[in-house]
């Protein structure tokens, strides 16, 4: 079945459009302070008490209907921290406060009622279309399941009025309600998990990397329609991708993870037009450009990231970044804030400035 829509925009930035530079809130409805999530390690006779740090530090502040990009490399922790701010994986250390002006919720205390309210509030889209469905389920049906389970509605002719509605409103019609998943392509099954997701009438969604497993066309369908979303229902929003020209189409607002750590953050325009953190301009630099005459040079990072159960002393980024000093190998830096409103994490930003 075609995925294709009349208003798809192209994901592909070359010189970054940022068309939805948009208004949200300063209030946040996630604050997160010096938040640290640790797995142990297995038993064995060379990984005895190491610990994998996913998370460690970890300042962050979400304002109320803002449409929010986390980005950064696989193995960087951008969904450990989406888990952890959905109260789906425990945390070791610090604080996730959630206000929506309606409820306010300590997470780490969380009682089972306040748990199961906040359920309601806070959703998440899974990566997999093709996983995150039951094969044996209509799509009516699974659209449903979190009114039932949550026990929203009360009779079956609501649900199916809700069902109904939310399907209208990522584009799914009422012929597809009867159907099975496997009788649809990858961005239509997006679009069901997608509905399941806002079918409870959430205030925070996380979409982990949802459009990732989607071919280039169809994401920029399923970017649109989230953002449409985001707009019409005023939901907040945390959109977690590897991918910095998805993030430049939708976000308003980008944070940078690397092994763990947040090395900068800042508004989407201001962030592509003058990135701070070596990091983030190597990133950058490897989007490819649509412009012909543009002849930028991708910055190459050498080496691996590190492993979060042995990190290196210092800075983190110390053992790939080109401009690394001293003070990098023995110091880890401190999250700054830029007279620009940037937040960076970076010994030598200042002297960096200015170096393309």
């Amino acid at each position: 079945m075609n995925d294709s829509h009349p208003d798809a925009l192209s994901p592909g930035i070359g010189d970054a459009s940022f068309s939805f530079e948009a208004a949200s809130s300063t209030v946040p409805l996630i604050s997160v302070r010096d938040l640290a999530i640790h797995y142990p390690v297995g038993g064995g006779l060379f990984t005895k008490g190491m610990v994998v740090r996913a998370a460690e530090g970890i300042d962050l502040d979400i304002p109320r209907g803002a449409f929010y990009g986390l980005v950064g490399e696989s193995g960087s922790g951008k969904t450990t921290l989406g888990r952890a701010l959905l109260k789906a994986t425990p945390i070791t250390r610090g604080s996730i406060h959630f206000d929506d002006g309606e409820v306010s919720y300590e997470l780490a205390e969380l009682g089972k009622a306040e748990l199961k309210d906040y359920r309601k509030r806070a959703q998440l889209i899974f990566q997999d279309p093709y996983a995150a469905l039951s094969p044996r389920m209509t799509v009516r049906d699974i659209i449903a399941e979190p009114l039932e389970v949550m026990k929203i509605t009360k009779t079956r002719a609501e649900t199916d009025e809700r069902v109904r509605e939310i399907a209208a409103k990522c584009r799914l019609n009422l012929e597809h309600l009867r159907r099975f998943p496997h009788a649809f392509s990858g961005g239509q099954r997006q679009r069901i998990s997608i509905a399941r997701a806002l079918v409870a009438n959430p205030r925070f969604v996380v979409a982990d990397e949802a459009v990732a497993a989607l071919d280039v066309s169809i994401q920029a369908d399923v970017l649109n329609l989230l953002k449409t979303l985001q707009e019409d229902l005023g939901l907040t929003l945390l959109f977690i991708s590897h991918d910095l020209s998805v993030v430049a189409h939708t976000c308003d607002h980008v944070a940078v993870m690397y092994l763990g750590r947040l090395v900068e953050s800042a508004p989407t325009r201001r962030l592509f037009a003058g990135p701070r953190h070596p990091y983030t301009k190597a990133l950058l630099s490897a989007i490819p450009s649509l412009d012909p005459d543009h002849h930028s040079k991708a910055q190459k990072l050498t080496g691996e990231i590190p492993s979060p159960a042995n990190p290196p002393p210092g800075c983190k980024f110390h053992t790939r970044c080109p401009y690394a000093v001293e003070i990098c190998k023995t110091e880890e830096p401190p999250l700054e804030q830029t007279p620009d409103h940037h937040m960076v994490k970076c010994h030598r930003w200042k002297e960096l400035l200015y170096v393309s």
